[in-house]
């Protein structure tokens, strides 16, 4: 199938005063299932575009492929899905069966074709640009995200999907969907990139590992560059030393040039002190350290029941979305409400914070002068700079700072307006307010949408550890597993 030869690419945007890249080479075959991995705001996104041409670079990038990304933009989504479909592949009318065969493998139903794209969930819409996207043959595909918006069921039909095809790059954060698609990692880490060879648990084991040695070398290195700055300042004060020595009246001739030939020894030395000193920070910095989170929970008294819902059916615009649904929520329980795409999830959360545009029949009680502490799932709302959405929060900007520098931040990011920022970062955002505010009860609707796999694990340690009262909705299977003490499953009405 051919190769991808990355030489010497550095690329960074007008914003940043530290490259995404730096003079990095790579070479892979395009037969590999590969995944970028790393915290958000490394560049993975940026990399895609790099590679369709989106983007100006310094450097060089061989290959034959003609690239395809998803998702792909839709100018009209108005349109029935037929037409959206054409207007995005090189299929003609008489082509039709060719995505069907598409759809049969991801379980997407032949009328939606003739539906308006727009009426479409999110997961059968990220359904049909995957079938879209490996229409066209001689394509390499990069997909970008693919499991947004997608259900624990939905995951798993992609995933089989994606197991059957040719190379491809994808960018995920779903452990377990990486797990069963990818070959090959490409890890985007502060200050290298690496190849591996096998799928995210193996990448997984090898970087702890790696990064355990890592911290070894680290102290040994610390050790040395104090060592090496100590000599570098000696020198340099013995050089200056004998400099105003020279200069002085008490000088000789002789003391002068036995001084010269020491000062420059001295300042060679320095020199070289000063030239490992770099070299050996530079190895400092690659290290990911991952920085224990704190929340600001207020637990109300054990076995206190904080919610309870009772044969509940939630309805928007006057249709009923799910079959009756009962369960309560006492201090410490963490409930994960499961459930396919258009279940009434989201609803019955906003159901409980009385959303006009929501009725609901049955009991739905919360228990009085609650704290709630609510992400929400869409944050599109999000913008201008941080200092102003910290007061929009009632959260100090200090000590919202200080959460996102936990959460893989880097310094200069602060300084741009949130709109300006990746996905992961804003979600990252409006995470870092939620754990700030003080709650008896989290609410969090899809939490982990485009956070990396290294906040994913952060914030399951920090749940472990403070055990606060939560009611979530999250597909990431993985994360259910770790930190549910309960699972409540919601079915579509028919």
């Amino acid at each position: 199938m051919g190769t991808i030869q990355i030489q010497n690419l550095s690329f960074r945007y007008d914003n940043q005063l530290t490259p995404l890249f730096d003079h990095v080479d790579l070479q892979f075959d395009a037969s590999w299932h590969l995944g970028l991995i790393g915290r958000n705001g490394r560049g993975k996104t940026t990399l895609l575009n790099i590679l369709r041409g989106k983007l100006e670079y310094h450097g060089h990038i061989v290959t034959d492929l003609n690239f395809q990304y998803y998702p792909q933009p839709i100018d009209d989504m108005t349109q029935n899905t037929w037409n959206v479909i054409r207007s995005i592949t090189s299929l003609e009318e008489y082509d039709q069966w060719k995505i069907l065969v598409e759809f049969s493998k991801l379980e997407l139903p032949e009328d939606i074709l003739e539906r308006p794209f727009t009426t479409l969930s999110p997961g059968q819409q990220a359904k049909v640009l995957l079938a879209s996207l490996f229409i066209d043959e001689g394509n390499f595909q990069l997909i970008d995200e693919p499991t947004n918006h997608l259900d624990i069921q939905g995951r798993e039909v992609v995933a089989q999907y994606l197991q059957q095809k040719s190379g491809f790059i994808v960018i995920s954060h779903d452990r377990v969907f990486l797990d069963r698609v990818i070959d090959h990692v490409l890890s985007i880490d502060r200050a290298k990139i690496s190849l591996y060879k096998g799928n995210y648990s193996t990448w997984h084991r090898e970087k702890y590992a790696r990064d355990d040695f890592e911290r070894l070398e680290n102290e040994k290195l610390k050790d040395e560059i104090s060592r090496l700055s100590k000599t570098a300042r000696e020198k340099s004060v013995w050089s200056g030393f004998r400099e105003s020595m020279k200069n002085s009246a008490k000088d000789s001739g002789f003391v002068s040039h036995k001084a010269a030939k020491m000062m420059k020894r001295s300042k060679v030395i320095e020199a070289r002190s000063n030239k490992a000193i770099t070299e050996k920070e530079k190895l400092l910095k690659n290290l990911d350290e991952v920085t224990e989170l704190t929340m600001n929970y207020e637990p109300l008294a054990p076995k206190q029941i904080l919610v309870s819902v009772d044969d509940v059916q939630v309805k928007r615009n006057g249709v009923v979305i799910n079959q009756p649904v009962s369960f309560t929520i006492k201090t410490g329980e963490r409930v994960a409400l499961n459930g396919m795409n258009g279940a009434g999830k989201t609803t019955l959360l906003h159901a409980l914070f009385h959303d006009r545009t929501v009725t609901a029949s049955g009991k739905l009680e919360l228990q009085p002068q609650l704290k709630i502490s609510y992400l929400a799932q869409d944050l599109s709302d999000l913008h201008g700079t941080l200092d102003d959405y910290a007061a929009t929060q009632a959260v100090g900007y200090d000590e919202l700072v200080n959460v996102l520098r936990k959460l893989g931040f880097e310094r200069d990011i602060f300084e741009s307006n949130i709109e300006n920022m990746s996905m992961g970062q804003i979600r990252k955002i409006a995470l870092a307010a939620s754990l700030l505010k003080p709650a008896n009860l989290y609410i969090w609707d899809e939490p982990l949408n485009y956070l990396d796999v290294l906040t994913r694990e952060q914030l399951e340690d920090l749940i472990i550890e403070y055990k606060p009262t939560m009611l979530f909705i999250e597909h990431d299977q993985a994360f259910v597993e770790h930190v549910a003490t309960q699972q409540v499953n919601l079915i579509k009405q028919n």
